[in-house]
Parts: C-alpha cells; sequence; structure tokens
C-alpha cells in the first residue's frame, strides 16, 4: 500500500506534491520521490527513508514546474533504496510513472523489454510499466497508456506523465484507490482524500477499470476502452484527521475493513491461472529440498505466535512434515535441537522484532535453514534470512494487529498447499478445491464485516465485564487465542483462551453465574466434542457468545447468541472466525473509552529483548 499524488495547474507542483504526501505517509514510509515538468524536462527526485529525506534533498533546489507527480512507498518489489522508490521512468525520461499494487506478470514483460533493448535501474515491478509505455508510445498518450493497460496483470492505481504532452495526467485503478480532486484552475490526484482535503472537497471517485485524463481545467473520464463515463461529483464532509483513516474512527477498524484488500493482494500473484497451484517464485523449491528437512520450526511473538499455530496445522495436515511452534522470547534460552536439517521459519510483521531476530539468527548459527515471513521489506529480519515471503498487508499503524493476522494464515496456507504440490501429499483435485475456496475468501471477509449490529450489541452488553473465557478445539483454539489476545490488549479486559477439551482440568473451577465466554465450533471434525464443553459452561450459567459457519443451525441451540461467518472450507474458516473477534475487541475498547489505536504500554514493534 503506497501514497501517490498528482499535481496540474497554474501554481507550483512541488509545494501540493510535498504536502500530499505529508498527509498520506501512513500508507508507506520507507521512500519517496516527486516528478516534475520544469517546461523543457522532467526532474525526478526521490530519497529512501521518509518524506523528511526527500524534503531535505530538495532544500535549496525544489523542482519548478505547473505539473507534477509524486509517490511514498511500501516497499513489495524491491527493497527500500533510492533507486527503488517511485516515480520510475522510462529510457528516454520522458515518461514517469507512479504506481500503488502489484504487476503480477512484470517478470515476462520485464524479460521481453530488456530483449528489445530497453535498460532497467530498479528492482520493482513498477519499472516495467515506463518501459511498456516507452514502447508502445506511438505518438498517442492516450492510446499508449491503454495499450499498457492490456498488457499488464495485477493490482494497481496508476498516475502517467509525459515530456510530450505537458499539459495532463492520466490516471487509471484497479483494486487500488485514487481520487481526483477539483480546483479552479487546478486538479489534484491522490490515493486518499486527506491529499486533498484542504485544497477542494469536490472530487471523483475513480472506479476499477476507469480512466482519466486530467488537465488544470478539465477532468475527461473514460472506460478502457475509451467509452465516456458519467461521474458524479462526490463532496467530502469529512474533517481532515477523519479523512486519514479514510472515514473510520480509528486506524484499527480502518485495518480491520482493510483486510479484504490485504489478503487479495497476498494471495492474488501466488495463484496460477488455471486454479491447479500455488506459485512461490521467491523459493523455487525442490522435492530434493523438502526431503532434507526432519522438522520444521516456526517461531513468533503476539499475534505472530498465534498464526505460527495455525501454519503448523496447515503443514502438518498437508505436507506430513513435523512442525513446532515456540515463542520467539523463550526460543532460544532452551538449547533447541537444531542441525542443517532443520528449517526455520520466522514470522514478523515489522520484521523488526528483536526476540524473533535472535532466534532467528541463533537458528542460523546452529546450521538452519531459514525463511522469513514478514510484513516489510528490507527489515532486518528479511535481510538476515536466507528466504522471504512477503504478505504485501500494507503498512498497519493501529498497535492492535488485524490484516497482519489474516495475511500471514493466508500466506502460511498458500505455503502448505506449496510444500504440498511439490511433496505430492495432496491430490490435484484437493488441491483445485482448495484454492477455488481461498479465492473466494476476500469476498467472505467482506461478507462478514457487514453485519456489526450484533457485534456492538454484545461488546455494550458485556464489554464491563472484568472477566472474559475464549474455548475451542483444533484451529478453533488456535483463534481464541488470538481472539483473547486482541481483547485484552486493547480493552484490558483480563481474557484468558483455553483448549476446549481441558475445561474439566481445572478452568471449570471459573467458570461462574453470568460470566461471558466466546466458544468458537467452526471446525466440524471435532464439532461434537465441542458442543459437549459448551453445554459444560453453561450449565454452570455462563452467557456464552458461539462463533460459527452460516450452515450451522445446531450450535443456537446450545449458547445464548450466534455470530455466524460464510461458510467455506474448515482448514480456511480461521481466516473468516478471527474477524469478528476482532470487532467485538474492538467495539468492546470503544465501550470501556480505551485508546484504541494505542493501548497502554505497548509498541507497534517490539525491538528491545
Amino acid at each position: 500500500m503506497c501514497g501517490i499524488v498528482g499535481y496540474v495547474g497554474t501554481n507550483q507542483a512541488t509545494p501540493f506534491l510535498i504536502e500530499g504526501l505529508t498527509k498520506l505517509e501512513y500508507r508507506g514510509y520507507d521512500s519517496a520521490g516527486i516528478a516534475v515538468f520544469d517546461g523543457e524536462k522532467i526532474i525526478v527526485e526521490k530519497s529512501v527513508g521518509r518524506l523528511a529525506s526527500l524534503k531535505e534533498k530538495i532544500a535549496g533546489h525544489v523542482p519548478q514546474g505547473l505539473i507534477g507527480i509524486g509517490h511514498t512507498r511500501w516497499a513489495t518489489h524491491g527493497r527500500p533504496s533510492d533507486l527503488n522508490a517511485h516515480p520510475h521512468t522510462d529510457c528516454s525520461g520522458d515518461f514517469v510513472v507512479v504506481h500503488n499494487g502489484i504487476i503480477e506478470n512484470y517478470l515476462s514483460l520485464k524479460e521481453k523489454l530488456i530483449k528489445k533493448g530497453h535498460v532497467f535501474k530498479s528492482e520493482t515491478d513498477t519499472e516495467v510499466i515506463a518501459h511498456l509505455l516507452e514502447e508502445l508510445y506511438k505518438g498517442d498518450f492516450e492510446a499508449a497508456v491503454r495499450e499498457v493497460l492490456k498488457r499488464i496483470d495485477g493490482s494497481y492505481s496508476l498516475v502517467f506523465m509525459s515530456r510530450n504532452d505537458p499539459d495532463k495526467l492520466i490516471c487509471t485503478k484497479q483494486d487500488n484507490p485514487l481520487v481526483i480532486g477539483l480546483g479552479d484552475g487546478e486538479n489534484f490526484i491522490a490515493s486518499d482524500i486527506p491529499a486533498i482535503i484542504t485544497r477542494t472537497r469536490r472530487t471523483y471517485i475513480l472506479n476499477d477499470g476507469e480512466v482519466a485524463v486530467v488537465k488544470k481545467d478539465s477532468v475527461w473520464i473514460t472506460d478502457r476502452e475509451g467509452i465516456p463515463v458519467t461521474k458524479k461529483i462526490f463532496e467530502v464532509n469529512w474533517n481532515a484527521e477523519a479523512a486519514e483513516k479514510g472515514g473510520y474512527e480509528h486506524f484499527m477498524l480502518k485495518e480491520i475493513h482493510e483486510q479484504p484488500k490485504a489478503v487479495r493482494n497476498t494471495m492474488s500473484p501466488r495463484i496460477a491461472k488455471d486454479g491447479a497451484s500455488i506459485v512461490m517464485s521467491e523459493l523455487k523449491w525442490t522435492r530434493e529440498y523438502l526431503d532434507s528437512f526432519e522438522k520444521i520450526f516456526i517461531v513468533a511473538c503476539g499475534t505472530a505466535y498465534h498464526a505460527g499455530l495455525v501454519g503448523k496445522y496447515y503443514i502438518e495436515k498437508l505436507t506430513r512434515i513435523p512442525v513446532e511452534v515456540d515463542i520467539a522470547s523463550e526460543f532460544r534460552y532452551r538449547s533447541p535441537i537444531i542441525n542443517d536439517r532443520t528449517l526455520m521459519m520466522v514470522v514478523s510483521q515489522s520484521g523488526e522484532t528483536s526476540d524473533t531476530l535472535a532466534a532467528l539468527k541463533e537458528s542460523k548459527r546452529l546450521g538452519a535453514r531459514t525463511l522469513a515471513i514478514t510484513n516489510v521489506v528490507g527489515s532486518s529480519i528479511a535481510r538476515e534470512a536466507d528466504q522471504v515471503i512477503y504478505t504485501w498487508a500494507g503498512p498497519e499503524i493501529a498497535v492492535a494487529s488485524t490484516k497482519a493476522y489474516t495475511t500471514q494464515l493466508i500466506t502460511m496456507f498458500m505455503l502448505a498447499v506449496y510444500m504440498a504440490g511439490i511433496k505430492e501429499t495432496l491430490a490435484p483435485e484437493r488441491t483445485r478445491e482448495l484454492i477455488a475456496c481461498l479465492r473466494e475468501i476476500p469476498a467472505q471477509i467482506s461478507e462478514a464485516l457487514e453485519d456489526v449490529e450484533p457485534i456492538k450489541t454484545f461488546a455494550k452488553e458485556y464489554g464491563f465485564n472484568e472477566d472474559v473465557f475464549f474455548i475451542g478445539r483444533s484451529l478453533d483454539y488456535d483463534v481464541a487465542m488470538e481472539g483473547a489476545l486482541k481483547l485484552k490488549e486493547i480493552s484490558y479486559i483480563h481474557a484468558e483462551s483455553y483448549a476446549a477439551g481441558e475445561l474439566k482440568h481445572g478452568t471449570l473451577a471459573l467458570i461462574v453465574e453470568g460470566i461471558p465466554v466466546i466458544a468458537l465450533a467452526t471446525q466440524k471434525s471435532v464439532y461434537e466434542k465441542t458442543l459437549s464443553n459448551i453445554k459444560e459452561v453453561k450449565a454452570r450459567d455462563a452467557i456464552v457468545i458461539g462463533i460459527a459457519a452460516q450452515d450451522d443451525n445446531e450450535l443456537e441451540k446450545y449458547v445464548d447468541h450466534v455470530i455466524k461467518v460464510p461458510q467455506t472450507d474448515e482448514l480456511l474458516i480461521p481466516i473468516l472466525a478471527v474477524i469478528p473477534l476482532q470487532l467485538l475487541a474492538y467495539y468492546a475498547a470503544i465501550t470501556r473509552g480505551c485508546d484504541v489505536d494505542k493501548p497502554r504500554n505497548l509498541a507497534k514493534s517490539v525491538t528491545v529483548e
């Protein structure tokens, strides 16, 4: 998730570009850049690091010009660096582009362009677009852009600028946001409304597949075929702070609602077009490589540890390779048995978690081969590991992790299916069935987010209880652990998760009249056992809120309330079952008046031991 801005008008472009990027820095902050046409050529200035680095770089020689584009980056392809920062240009410097998203077929396009003589400067997928535009340009800027769009696959919002057409910007989108701000003798382009809200409140919100030609005194919008599109002006009535959060009250709620897109970004490039396999181009593992491992360790902290527990289930179930999951802060102090037949997988949203990084380094010292699953390109863990898989969730601002967790689950699942394909431990028809279900997950997350009123009601009714228990079996227990963590870290309610089968071994002593129990019952393989455990807590007069699949008509007979999530394969339903638990934690925190985005005593990244 990156931030994009564009300006064309009668005023200098750079001040708006910098102002707009400042408002969008929450979308990405590992590098930034601008491109401005000075009347003769396109001047590109970019710098690794936060926007302050770019401001410092151009101080004293601010690019002058009435048209320009800018970008603040959250890296996906290529580590953070000056060369990988946007904007990107073609060989001639006549075309420049900024991009938010992922171009799935960039490698094949890049190979063809190199054969035609194009010279690439960066490791990014985006640079391909600039060179492709140069290759297809026949004197008509707009026609060339449309030809580019026919050849690229993936998700994107794009803004193009050409030295040959210095009076216009062309922009388009597919699965990533883009808005056009309408001014007086000037017009603006941005990823999000915060970038333009101080300049105008009159906007066009672009839809997928629409292409806009933006000049200082006009905006012409068509579909990809050039057929005009009639747009209504959207008047923004949010204040600036609300706009930065997309109209949501908190970043956490915004990030909960970003999960369909984050999940789609993480999985789409890794599903073969025929739906028959998972493609992990960053790994290229072989049967011989996988057979060399006697054991896999998954090591992580907090929410990432809970994702690792689900990952263990996936890998063992689908590949039959033994997996051990450990808390990073404990791992290296117990003299773990590791050698060159061990695969160490570390999971960290930030890629900077100190305990996880230490466990990674210790494993390498002992001879293990290492794989990192992280959200931040170029992070310490990504650099240290032998191999890395990025989750592409985009920046996560709230301390309580939401979209990072669901994208970690998606990554773990895809990795397990990928490994199973190599080891031939999963029948082809079963692989296709699972991938078909996987493709439905983003839409099903959106569905799970639609009806939050019952969850708000539960939060208000039970939000002032000082104790809440979560129970579940199998994968439901792993999700219960994450649900309990979310509740206690932002609402400060004492929340505990238990394997439901352990109730009789002491936990039932804590179940008293009126105490809320969140019971997950989505796993059909242990469903009857879970029902028995729910009956045990109901017999002690607990208030039970059940989490069930949509086709479950049995659970409601035994609980006080039911929250249902869309039906899918029981391997994938944890990704859906966690959604109401995230929302319940959020609204409980609201009920109690807690600071949702910045809970007490906690930081986003734990970079000290």
